[in-house]
């Protein structure tokens, strides 16, 4: 695949690069920074239908079931996977009574279901090694729905041979499967398109968005981003000038792929700690990279779409991207799904849940269009922990 149709990169503010000898201190009298992003709370009321205050205590009630759910693991206590519901309540999956008693004694909702995160994800997996043998094409994507206890299978063609046998092997497991029909094709977000970008080789005709600065335990300085935006370690380029230089990715066109990779940031440039809302607002300081749980709310910085609000809808995800230039599908696997909407050059585009890192744009639909902060779509992200640990890398924090 050319060059062109990979690396759509442009500045997000999600990370923006800036000089070194640019930087500034905060001022001793500076205000402090509000909890929560100002627009974040705003488009989160809307999606909700509440108040900007009733938000606030969504996010705070959230944080507050998250904690609690750290603490338990913490103790040493066996959870099989968790996820938030419509109303904000954190499930919290177990397997044995004992297990449920001290869930609750935390004020969690608890239950033990009849699969559970671990059996999903032996499933998944199973349908990954079968999607390594021969590319689905037909099938969208396939992922562990903790809420639903299945593994939800979407298809977009199933009438293609691949397709076909990739369906056999899933209903071999019954009702832990569950197949749904989809008219949208995936695809890897990379287009063309105008705006404040981060180009491939200087290229002005090809961009991502900007994802997360990370070191190793040397030191060195690396930009975190999609591995479909790095293939062929290309000269990454911010406002005609060169900042970093891809090193490694571990997507690879018309093959077993996961959608992670870095670029090697040159010396005197750096990637901030904020992520830029892009005119939403104060950008948002990154505090961390704990994952947030399925049906936790965050927002992600693109180049195209901005600034975007959703929440998680499911981890583990595997996905069938179509390239649009004729090239072979390729399965990409680890992906989050999210309701943040995207479009193409959003890739590598930086998700944030409060003030903890998520991720980086992976794909979405093709030719979905974004309307706005809170209008609602579909996109995948490469969670950002998963990186982190593949490369051993600490992310940079504000």
């Amino acid at each position: 695949m050319a060059h062109a149709r990979h690396y759509l990169l442009a500045v997000a503010a999600a990370g923006a690069l800036v000089a070194t000898t640019g930087a500034t201190g905060a001022q001793a009298d500076a205000p402090p920074a509000p909890r929560y992003e100002p627009r974040m709370i705003e488009a989160l009321a809307d999606t909700l239908g509440v108040s900007e205050s009733a938000a606030v205590r969504h996010l705070d009630e959230q944080a507050d079931q998250q904690r609690r759910l750290d603490g338990l693991r913490k103790d040493g206590v066996r959870t099989d996977g968790a996820f938030f519901d419509a109303k904000g309540t954190l499930t919290v999956n177990v397997t044995a009574a004992r297990e449920a008693k001290k869930v609750k004694a935390t004020g969690l909702t608890a239950r033990i279901p009849g699969r559970g995160e671990a059996e999903l994800a032996r499933i998944t997996a199973a349908l990954d090694t079968a999607a390594a043998k021969r590319v689905p094409s037909g099938v969208a994507s396939w992922e562990a729905d903790l809420a639903s206890d299945t593994v939800k299978v979407t298809v977009t063609d199933s009438s293609t041979p691949a397709a076909r046998a990739f369906l056999k092997k899933a209903r071999g497991y019954g009702d832990a499967v569950r197949v749904v029909k989809s008219d949208r094709e995936l695809q890897a977000k990379a287009a063309v398109a105008p705006g404040s970008r981060m180009n491939i080789n200087n290229n002005p005709g090809s961009w991502c968005s900007v994802g997360f600065g990370a070191k190793n335990s040397s030191g060195r300085q690396y930009l975190v981003t999609a591995g479909h935006c790095v293939t062929g370690n290309p000269g990454l380029y911010f406002d005609g000038s060169k900042f970093a230089s891809g090193s490694t990715t571990r997507f690879a066109l018309g093959r077993d792929s996961v959608d992670m990779g870095l670029a090697t940031v040159d010396a005197g440039s750096s990637i901030t700690t904020s992520v830029g809302t892009w005119g939403n607002g104060a950008s948002v300081a990154v505090r961390g990279s704990q994952r947030a749980a399925v049906g936790a709310s965050l927002c992600k910085s693109g180049s195209t779409t901005g600034w975007t609000c959703g929440k998680v809808n499911a981890y583990n995800v595997t996905v069938t991207y179509t390239d649009r230039n004729g090239g072979p599908d390729t399965v990409v696997r680890g992906l989050g799904r999210s309701t943040v909407c995207v479009e193409g050059g959003d890739s590598g585009g930086a998700y944030i849940a409060g003030n903890q890192a998520q991720g980086m744009t992976s794909g979405g639909p093709t030719n979905q269009s974004c309307g706005g902060v809170n209008d609602q779509g579909s996109s995948y992200f490469q969670p950002l922990d998963d990186t982190l640990r593949y490369y051993g890398l600490t992310l940079n924090t504000n």
